[in-house]
């Protein structure tokens, strides 16, 4: 899922909590609450270069 309300950051749903979506970052991460409305599926490309900047961060060591 993309949330248009936080520049286009991907995630993946989680579940609903009250009037919000719980999505949480492609890879593993911290969860976070998005807007239903503001919240659209991802495109192939756009899951694929989360996936690859998570994949990134994490052999730089940088801390997830």
């Amino acid at each position: 899922m993309v949330d248009t309300a936080r520049q286009d950051r991907v995630g993946e749903f989680r579940g609903v909590a009250g009037p919000y979506w719980s999505l949480r970052p492609v890879c593993g991460g911290t969860e976070w609450d998005a807007e239903p409305e503001h919240v659209r599926p991802a495109d192939p490309i756009e899951r694929l270069r989360a996936e690859n900047a998570r994949c990134n961060a994490r052999s730089r060591g940088e801390v997830l």
